[in-house]
Formats: structure tokens, C-alpha cells, sequence
């Protein structure tokens, strides 16, 4: 029996990077309902002591971690996963991701190893992280699972459009993650000069842009309470199609975090 496909906020929060709990906590306080992080940022711990803090009820929240290149042989998915659990404090991980299908990736037996924990209730949703169209039909072969989730660097001077159109054909969400370029917005004279016909931030435009998209969601990481309440503004952002358009032509490729 599948799971429901998942659905995600269009605004969730990244994590790595992040090791003080109250600024989980406050992302919580201010509407953050999707935390992501990954057993190679080495704040799981972090992370789950932000969320003890909160008085939200589970449902309310999506907890996502990612197994890393070094424990995808299945007893290594078991017991990573496990002690994810741990250090987050939960029962039960709402997503789970392949980390990156590198080093011990093993398609034929990775997948089975999550789709095991996902019979046995550890896990309701199965995530893969940076694969290519190839890796993901390859997937798609053996998991039993439905593909929850598909999480990969998306902004706009690097834009994947083969992997949108992948989300979309098979109808599961593409998560963009450094979706603000790693600060090299203001470098970007397409997205400027829309921040400065909306009277915005370039920040804000990346955002808006990017939530425009069906099928996609974003988790731009921030630390100050006035960086996280603005990521979340940037969903009241309107652009117009003429503005979409600009962004989508970037020629530009710059991949921040390459394999």
C-alpha cells in the first residue's frame, strides 16, 4: 500500500549550519512547519532539542534527515537510522532521504533497506538527494516506495529544469535547497532589477520565484528571527509572468555545492 504523497510547505527551513536549538525554536514560533536536516550537518541533536521546545503537536510537523554517502549498505541504513532517531528525539522520521547516491550507494541494496524501514513504520517517506534523471528512473525500479521527495540545489543561477520536469511527470516534490545562491544574489542583474521593480530583496524574488513553480518547495536556511519571518514573506510576493521569465533565462551556471 503506498503512503499519500507527501505534501511539504512551499517554505521549509535548512538547517546546516545551524547549531543553536532556539533557532529551530523560533522557526517553529514563527511557522516553520518543515525542518531539514541530515545526519552530515551533525546537528540532528540541535535540531531535536528545538523541536522538545516547541508545543506543537507531531502532526503539524515534517521532520526530514538524510543518510549519508558513508552508511547507505543497508545494516548502516538501519543503524544510522536509528540513532537519527535519537538525536532528534522522535519515533518516527518523516522523511528520509538518500543523502547522495556516491561512495556505498548500492541501488539494489540501499533502496530496500529504506523501503524496510518505511514497512515497519520508522520512516513514512522515502527521499532521494542529488540523483540525476538516470539515477532516478534506476530508482524508481526497485523501490517498492513511492519517490516522497527529490532534494537538490535550485536557484537562480543554477536551475535543473530536468529534474523539475521529472518531479512533475511522476508527481512527487522537487525541494530546492540553497535556494538564496549562497548570498551571490545581489550579483544577478535579472533578479536585482526585479527586486527593484517590487521594491524587495533579491532574496525575496529567489523565493518567490521558485515557489511560483508547481511541484517545487524550497528550504532556505536562515539564523535571525528577522531572516526567517522574511523567507516566509517571500511567499506574499507576486510576480508576474514577464518576472518569471527574466529569472528563467539566466544564462549563467554557477553550482554551489557540486559533487
Amino acid at each position: 500500500m503506498h503512503a499519500p504523497t507527501l505534501t511539504l510547505p512551499p517554505v521549509g527551513l535548512g538547517t546546516m549550519g545551524i547549531d543553536d536549538p532556539d533557532v529551530v525554536a523560533t522557526a517553529l514560533e514563527v511557522g516553520y512547519r518543515h525542518l531539514d536536516t541530515a545526519q552530515i550537518y551533525d546537528n540532528e541533536s540541535v535540531v531535536g532539542e528545538g523541536l522538545a521546545r516547541s508545543d506543537l503537536s507531531r502532526e503539524e510537523l515534517t521532520v526530514a534527515t538524510k543518510v549519508w554517502a558513508d552508511s547507505l549498505a543497508p545494516e548502516a541504513v538501519r543503524e544510522t537510522t536509528a540513532e537519527s532517531l535519537g538525536r532528534l528525539g522522535l519515533e518516527t522520521i518523516d522523511l528520509l532521504y538518500v543523502h547522495r547516491p556516491i561512495e556505498t550507494y548500492e541501488p539494489e541494496r540501499t533502496l530496500p533497506a529504506f523501503d524496510e524501514l518505511r514497512a515497519e513504520g520508522t520512516v513514512d517517506h522515502v527521499g532521494l538527494s542529488n540523483f540525476s534523471v538516470a539515477e532516478l528512473e534506476a530508482a524508481r525500479e526497485i523501490l517498492e516506495s513511492p519517490i516522497a521527495a527529490h532534494q537538490v540545489e535550485y536557484h537562480p543561477l543554477f536551475q535543473p529544469t530536468e529534474l523539475l520536469e521529472h518531479a512533475r511527470e511522476h508527481d512527487y516534490q522537487l525541494v530546492a535547497y540553497s535556494p538564496l545562491a549562497a548570498g551571490r544574489l545581489e550579483e544577478v542583474d535579472a533578479v536585482v532589477a526585479v527586486a527593484e521593480k517590487h521594491d524587495t530583496s533579491p532574496e525575496a524574488v529567489s523565493l518567490a520565484w521558485l515557489c511560483a513553480k508547481d511541484n517545487l518547495v524550497t528550504i532556505p536556511k536562515a539564523s535571525s528571527r528577522d531572516h526567517l519571518e522574511a523567507n516566509l514573506a517571500a511567499l506574499e510576493l507576486d510576480l508576474d509572468a514577464e518576472d518569471r521569465e527574466r529569472i528563467d533565462g539566466i544564462e549563467r551556471e554557477v553550482e554551489i555545492f557540486p559533487e
